[in-house]
């Protein structure tokens, strides 16, 4: 959607994007705290959730959580939380004529949380019953272990689920004392916002009841850690296996080398007519696979993941490892790659529809080190994308020795050890 970006930055030390969509009809707010797990010990690491459970509830205008739920969303609109290792975001949706209260209702519940007693304990048991549900995600169990086990702030649902009753409501007080402060603030609005709006904002959030603080917490520095055996999770009950194949780069990309890097994961698996999922489909191996990107303060991770039967695992690995081997060997067509671009452009116009969508276009990389994205810069930076910056970052990629394998099913250490090392061999290229 065709929209301008203001940056606020306000005397208190918050900060954030409103993103003005001339005539949209709904608003979206994301409200973000550094405020996630890694700021606690692991046995009390469930504390961040459990007080984002708690604070979309009983504050001192309406103190019961039910009676808040019902007069926000009372003309439709939306509101969640989400923790994640790092933050914690508050996020409402709502229809343009209700701007102003709802705006106002999510900063209320954000500032003046009450804390009840009898709240914690229902939140507790919402809490327990929500990791109880994720921990049936074979991929999410996979994927949390290795990310522990290659040193990264994550816990497993199943662990998460063991140390829980640790955390009393004190901690959750504490934390929310800790983190909620004016200049760890940063925040995506995203609307008809113009001036006179945006003003209105700007005063609302200048004069936010919460303390400064110190500034934006800084995330933590992890250096991922090679593994020298596969992470294995034995589990009976399924009769395929779950893998994670794993690459790190010690240091974050560039924007230019990052559109390389997700230009070529497009390629390798993203449709099915891709290098990897379609010859593998081609073949019958496979249902579907995903593969992606992921930088951290100062790593870079490339992935590959999907579910098959063991008597397909192998033959699945040597199409990834040849399919891998082409790319470093620069074998890749030109047209393939303008075809890739062409998707990627696509792709990029269908993700700004929505005010929802064109908001989400800027929150992630804003929130996570304050960079503001171009959007209207992205199409010249797909079509900078060339067939020796795919090569060269992706090799860079498997250049550091530092990989993993994760498996979960009912196997042999014997098909264990096969699998590692079908694809060890990628990491030897630099030295062929």
């Amino acid at each position: 959607m065709k929209h301008t970006v203001h940056l606020i930055k306000l005397s208190n030390g918050t900060e954030g994007l409103i993103l003005h969509v001339p005539d949209a009809s709904v608003m979206t707010f994301e409200l973000n705290f550094r405020a996630g797990e890694y700021l606690v010990t692991r046995s009390k690491w469930e504390t961040p959730h459990i007080m984002e459970h708690m604070l979309l509830g009983a504050n001192m205008m309406i103190p019961k959580a039910r009676a808040f739920q019902a007069e926000f969303e009372k003309n439709g609109a939306y509101c969640n939380a989400s923790t994640s290792s790092y933050d914690i975001t508050y996020e409402a949706e709502c229809a343009d004529f209700e701007w102003d209260r709802i705006f106002g209702l999510l900063l209320t519940s954000i500032t003046k949380p009450l804390f009840l007693e009898e709240e914690f304990m229902s939140e507790f048991g919402n809490v327990r019953e929500e990791l109880t549900a994720r921990s049936n995600n074979h991929f999410r169990h996979l994927s949390l272990a290795l990310r522990e086990k290659y040193g990264f702030y994550a816990l497993t649902d199943q662990d998460r689920l063991r140390l829980m009753d640790n955390v009393v409501i004190k901690d959750v007080i504490k934390h929310y004392q800790k983190t909620h402060t004016s200049s760890n603030l940063r925040f995506v609005i995203s609307g008809n916002l113009p001036t006179t709006r945006r003003n209105v904002i700007a005063k609302l959030l200048e004069s936010i009841e919460l303390p400064l603080g110190n500034g934006r917490t800084e995330l933590p520095d992890e250096s991922p850690k090679a593994l020298s055996l596969p992470l294995y999770i034995h589990n009976d009950t399924i009769e395929n296996v779950y893998f994670y194949i794993d690459t790190f780069a010690n240091r974050r990309l560039s924007n230019s080398e990052s559109d390389n890097l997700s230009l070529i994961n497009t390629m390798l698996t993203e449709t099915l007519y891709s290098r990897i999922l379609g010859t593998a489909r081609e073949r019958g191996l496979v249902y579907s696979m995903s593969s992606g990107v992921g930088q951290s303060k100062i790593s870079t991770n490339w992935w590959f993941g999907a579910q098959v039967m063991p008597k397909n695992a192998l033959d699945l690995f040597d199409i990834i490892v040849h399919e891998l081997a082409d790319v470093f060997n620069g074998k890749i067509s030109d047209e393939d790659i303008e075809s890739a671009k062409q998707y990627a452009l696509g792709r990029y116009q269908r993700s700004g529809q929505t005010v929802g969508g064109t908001a989400n276009g800027y929150s992630h990389r804003y929130f996570f080190d304050n960079y503001i994205d171009d959007y209207y810069k992205i199409p010249k930076r797909i079509e900078a994308i060339t067939k020796q910056g795919i090569i060269t970052v992706s090799r860079e990629l498997f250049s550091e020795n530092t990989w993993g394998l994760g498996v979960l099913g009912n196997v042999d250490s014997s098909f264990l050890n096969r699998l590692h090392s079908s694809v060890s061999g990628l990491w030897d290229y630099k030295n062929k």
